[in-house]
């Protein structure tokens, strides 16, 4: 209930005016009710003189305790449990500030008139509220005859809260109707219920039946209600019946003002369904807190998002570091926009650039490192092995000796599950680079440490924007075997994870972050499909190509002869690894360095000699994949760390 400005002064608009009359009339209302039912209806001279001076004490004290209690914050658009505290309270304030000023005043008012009012004050004012609420609610059901009408899936305590959102968002672009709810199987002794006025009319196992009976044009889904495999199977019921289907935001992203209270496309992460990664948010600021920490591919997927959510955490300085000048630019703008506590310092620099490396590290004298740079495209390194050394297991090597020399306290390295049981050079080379950072940690007072994880959803060339990029196209879907899988998680997951497992360190561990169940590439992209609106074979088709070089089809995140160590994160395990065969990093480094540019035979044979699990590739006939092991990752029972 706003007001008009006229000059200097604020004019109450007539809703506001008819509002406050409405609550006085009912105030005197309710006295005149009182008496009435007090003396049964035979009001002498006396009792209206008594009547007459309740009303000049009593109506004008309670109205005024309303006003101040609720004032023009209430609405007839919905009466919620808040609005009858208000209520109750003011009221009851009303008559406890009136009752001393009608003794002083000898007004002469009967003590049961005061219970009697409490009683007829609230019941007037609550049912007026309830049912200007009905009314209003009727109105707005008349006038948007075309609006969508919404299915609203999944039950729980925001519930009301989203109803009540979308029924009081009025603007034309945004007009829906929510028809009513339905529940899960498990909670259908709710069937029948009503929540904001409006019933829950089924479970999920009814969703089609319920979409045609009561012509439903639009399925919006509770995120935090259903898990991935329960959002992916409602949204390709929704399609089949020929609804759309969407999601409304977890209520405690809405509270933290991360994303407006709107409905949202289903998106592939939906599917995935990974729950909200915990941290340590108190350890981490004591951790990061005050610190100078540097972080490499700053303007990438991982990095971007490292450097996010190291700003939660109050470090005094950023240095953020990349080679791609404008992504720099873009990072270093968003993140001095995102602080006014934290100094980010862009630099431009190749780690593969040992000169430039140490001039940063004395420079900046980081205490922590995150490093997140490097080569990731399994194809392009199997075409370009030299490259994937030099940028690789060479640069980690100098950004190691570099932190060691400079006084890093820790140095995070950032690998992947390619480099376990590697069939190719890219994931070779990154088991070189743990091996290293191994090597050097033994020979350093900086804490070293490597975590390890699968794929990124929606990194910067991964698999979801190619089959984005395939849709938009209009197919098809290439995917290069039908049972290639692949873990997956989201990148703030990633990065929250990443920085945690920095926290734990205590030095040459391989951290193994928990990718939950590995996803079948084929199902990733037919469910990019359902979510385009499509259908597979008629809209759009998926193509098999066949593994490329350097693929496998499954891919592990340990072997079975590593020493697996439970953390104090339920996400995160520690792995115990050695590396095999060399004992001195600069030996490795001498090694690679004399090979770098030899031709890439020669490059896979030392690659090989240091990664004995590395197989030379051998000839693959047309249309044979050759699949890695399945990881025994799940069959190794996991050890108490000390």
């Amino acid at each position: 209930m706003s007001s008009r400005p006229l000059g200097n002064l604020h004019l109450p608009s007539l809703r506001c005016v008819a509002w406050h009359a409405v609550t006085l009339s009912s105030l005197v209302l309710a006295i005149v009710l009182s008496y009435i039912v007090r003396f049964e209806g035979l009001l002498e001279p006396e009792h209206l003189a008594s009547l007459s001076r309740c009303l000049g004490i009593v109506v004008p004290i309670q109205f005024f305790m309303l006003m101040a209690v609720a004032g023009t914050r209430s609405s007839i658009r919905g009466l919620t449990l808040r609005d009858l505290w208000q209520l109750v309270f003011g009221v009851t304030m009303g008559l406890a500030v009136a009752t001393p000023v009608a003794l002083f005043s000898q007004a002469n008012i009967p003590r049961s008139i005061w219970i009697i009012d409490w009683f007829v004050a609230i019941s007037i004012l609550g049912g007026f509220r309830g049912a200007a609420s009905e009314v209003d609610s009727f109105l707005r059901r008349r006038s948007l005859g075309t609006a969508k009408r919404v299915l609203l899936v999944g039950t729980c305590p925001s519930s009301e809260a989203v109803v009540r959102a979308i029924q009081s968002d009025a603007s034309p672009q945004n007009e829906r109707m929510v028809v009513g709810m339905i529940a899960k199987p498990e909670d259908r002794d709710l069937v029948g219920r009503s929540t904001g006025g409006i019933r829950v009319l089924g479970t999920t196992k009814q969703l089609a039946r319920l979409i045609d009976k009561h012509r439903i044009d639009e399925v919006m889904l509770l995120s935090q209600t259903f898990l991935g495999s329960e959002v992916a199977d409602l949204q390709k019921q929704s399609a089949a019946a020929g609804c759309a289907a969407t999601i409304m935001p977890a209520i405690h992203t809405l509270i933290d003002g991360k994303v407006q209270m709107q409905p949202r496309p289903i998106e592939i992460a939906d599917l995935l369904g990974r729950p909200t990664v915990e941290i340590d948010t108190e350890g981490l600021g004591r951790w990061l807190g005050n610190q100078t920490i540097l972080v490499t591919g700053a303007s990438g997927s991982i990095g971007s998002e490292l450097c996010r959510q190291l700003l939660h955490h109050g470090p005094e300085r950023l240095v953020v570091l990349d080679r791609h000048e404008t992504g720099l630019f873009w990072i270093e703008r968003e993140l001095t926009a995102a602080t006014t506590s934290t100094a980010i310092i862009p630099c431009v620099a190749d780690i593969t650039d040992a000169e430039r490396v140490e001039h940063v590290f004395a420079e900046f004298r980081p205490d922590i490192v995150f490093h997140a740079a490097a080569y990731k495209h399994v194809p392009l390194m199997e075409q370009h092995p030299g490259e994937a050394i030099r940028n690789i297991p060479l640069a980690t090597a100098t950004l190691a000796r570099a932190a060691r020399a400079s006084g890093t306290d820790t140095f995070v390295m950032i690998s992947t599950d390619k480099a376990v049981n590697p069939t190719s050079v890219m994931g070779c080379c990154k088991r070189v680079a743990e091996m290293l950072v191994q090597l050097i940690a033994a020979e350093s007072d900086t804490q070293f440490s490597t975590v390890r994880f699968g794929n990124v959803l929606n990194s910067a060339g991964s698999v979801v924007p190619v089959f984005r990029e395939q849709i938009l196209r209009g197919g098809p879907i290439t995917v290069t075997h039908p049972d290639i899988e692949r873990y997956f998680m989201t990148i703030p997951e990633a990065a929250r994870l990443v920085i945690q497992a920095g926290l734990l360190g205590e030095g040459g561990e391989v951290f193994v972050l928990d990718m939950g169940e590995p996803v079948r590439i084929a199902d990733l992209a037919r469910d990019m499909i359902h979510l385009s609106n499509l259908v597979e074979g008629r809209d759009i088709e998926i193509r098999y190509s066949g593994l490329r070089p350097g693929e496998k089809l499954y891919e592990e995140l340990f072997t079975e002869h590593e020493e697996l160590l439970e953390t104090a994160h339920p996400k995160i395990r520690a792995a115990r690894i050695k590396a095999l065969g060399v004992t001195h990093a600069d030996e490795v480094i001498e090694r690679l360095e004399a090979v770098m540019h030899r031709p890439g035979d020669e490059i896979r044979v030392l690659l090989h000699h240091l990664v004995p699990e590395y197989l030379l590739p051998q000839p693959v006939e047309p249309g044979h994949a050759v699949a890695g092991k399945i990881g025994g990752n799940h069959s190794i029972p996991l050890k108490k760390s000390a």
